[in-house]
């Protein structure tokens, strides 16, 4: 283990809930094994004392963070500037503080989709649904359709404070890119279940049935599952959720947010530091099944 200097780099992540959370193990090994002086931290921080934190941790000198739930989209409003990517989608999970000025990145959509091609999938010219309107789907559908998905289904409250964000950003990729995104109303059940039908891939990109709240299912209609179905879920605590049990004990094909946790924090890992966290070692040691 690095000793902690009076010169040691702080990073850490900011979410309720964040015990759970392995980004401290991936995190705190590629600095031990690439002999940097930073440590990686959690704090347990909700929308209503995120303001107070980010204020804090900018005078403290951190060098970065990342955002969790609920965290993302609120930060927004907290920083001092966006990257492109993080300006489009609206939301933040990766922050770097220079000198006092904090910039805002989202890798979500990268870590997903690097998530993907590890799990052997190809969604590249295909329909997908994405369950949820919050900073891990928007970032997820703009890098889809960056990447080349050929059709996007978004299913979310219309009640949402993310509903008219939401429209925008599908606005922005049926305007901009050849890839067509089209948002329904999370109550609307001949949507969903059309839309299902036509897709290569189901996500949750959601909170619902993350620890401890197991029991509870983004999808109710266990009749939509088919084998042909990739069934994929950002949650990775359980490593199992109810979603993918059930779409699993219909036949298809399921993978949890491992991985895109794993991708996404190594694009992190080399904005604070200029590096690139040392994956395979990291995969080997914390992400293996």
């Amino acid at each position: 283990m690095i000793p902690i200097t009076g010169h040691t780099h702080l990073t850490a992540l900011l979410g309720s809930p964040v015990a759970h959370s392995i980004s401290p193990l991936m995190h705190n090994e590629a600095f031990r094994l690439l002999g940097l002086d930073y440590v990686y931290l959690c704090f347990e921080v909700n929308e209503e004392t995120l303001p107070a934190a980010v204020e804090g941790l900018r005078t403290c000198g951190i060098r970065g963070f990342n955002l969790t739930m609920p965290n993302k989209n609120k930060v927004v409003e907290l920083l001092d500037e966006l990257s492109p990517a993080a300006r489009l989608i609206g939301a933040v999970n990766t922050v770097v503080n220079d000198n006092g000025k904090l910039t805002g990145y989202n890798t979500d959509g990268v870590g997903y989709m690097q998530s993907v091609k590890d799990a052997g999938y190809d969604i590249i010219g295909k329909t997908i649904t994405v369950m949820g309107a919050g900073g891990a789907a928007t970032a997820i559908c703009a890098q889809a359709a960056l990447d080349g998905v050929e059709t996007i289904h978004i299913f979310a409250r219309k009640t949402s404070r993310f509903w008219g964000r939401t429209q925008k950003l599908a606005y922005n990729i049926n305007s901009t890119l050849s890839c067509h995104a089209i948002l329904h109303d999370n109550k609307d059940q001949a949507a969903l279940k059309e839309s299902i039908s036509q897709s290569a891939l189901l996500l949750n990109a959601t909170s619902v049935g993350m620890a401890p709240d197991t029991d509870a299912s983004i999808i109710a209609d266990t009749s939509l599952y088919r084998p042909d179905l990739i069934v994929s879920d950002v949650i990775y605590n359980p490593r199992e959720t109810k979603f993918l049990r059930e779409a699993r004990e219909a036949g298809c094909q399921t993978f949890n947010g491992m991985y895109m946790l794993l991708y996404q924090g190594a694009e992190a890992f080399r904005l604070w530091t200029g590096q690139d966290m040392p994956v395979a070692e990291i995969k080997a040691k914390y992400f293996s099944e």
